[in-house]
């Protein structure tokens, strides 16, 4: 038999796969580095074990097929989706949506220190990194100085799956308080539609007003998608 061919053992309760130590998700990072595993490798490592009949790589590899292979569907299902797989629980389930908000924090840091928003597409990775994996609509003013150099991103209003309400004043309050120069806002589309709706097309004239009464530009309003998706008003020429 060939040696990377798996060995099964029946003689206990549960079927164990056995293969070469390099083939095990744990010991092939320590020899060839964590670069060189598969993502459902990565998420072997954090669950352990899988269940009868399936290995705990065939199950993750499973969990990402079923998601067509994008971290971020997973995302979007939730701790209650992952404990539709038979042996995960809601502790291994947890685990792995922590390690994807890790993932995400991580993503978020080269964007701390004073980044500068130069055209819609840097406004969208940065934004996109807090908004595209949600399954509601929420509504985001980022805030900007005259260089447009992010001051901070807030978040102004959380709501359902098809709608969120803003407030005009809630929208212009932080950049009043932070002296902003200038401010982009955002919502996202969890339906990954990105045409602007009759009543996001009313609240950008309302803001754009707004920002004329008290002197501050309105740089753009951004619509966030999956998968590099956007729309922007200020591209369409409609600021």
């Amino acid at each position: 038999m060939n040696n990377d061919s798996p060995v099964y053992d029946v003689s206990s309760s549960a079927l164990k796969v056995h293969t070469n130590e390099e083939d095990r998700p744990r010991e092939k990072a320590l020899k060839h580095g964590f670069d060189h595993l598969t993502i459902p490798e990565l998420m072997a490592i954090l669950l352990g074990s899988g269940t009868r009949g399936e290995n705990v790589v065939q199950l993750c590899d499973r969990i990402m097929r079923d998601h067509n292979h994008k971290l971020y569907e997973i995302a979007r299902k939730g701790v209650k989706g992952l404990m539709k797989y038979r042996g995960i629980g809601q502790v291994k389930a947890i685990e792995i949506m922590a390690a994807l908000e890790i993932a995400r924090r991580y993503q978020l840091e080269k964007y701390e220190h004073r980044f500068q928003v130069t055209c819609s597409r840097d406004a969208y990775n940065y934004l996109g990194l807090k908004m595209q994996d949600l399954d509601h609509e929420e509504f985001w003013v980022m805030l900007l100085d005259r260089n447009k150099h992010v001051l901070s991103c807030e978040r102004v209003s959380s709501g359902g799956t098809s709608m969120t309400v803003a407030d005009v004043k809630m929208i212009l309050k932080p950049a009043i308080e932070q002296l902003a120069d200038g401010i982009i806002i955002a919502h996202n589309h969890p339906s990954d539609n990105p045409h602007p709706s009759a009543q996001d097309n009313a609240l950008t004239a309302k803001v754009k007003r707004g920002c004329e009464a008290l002197d501050v530009q309105l740089l753009d309003h951004i619509i966030v998608c999956r998968g590099g998706l956007y729309y922007s008003y200020n591209d369409d020429t409609r600021l």
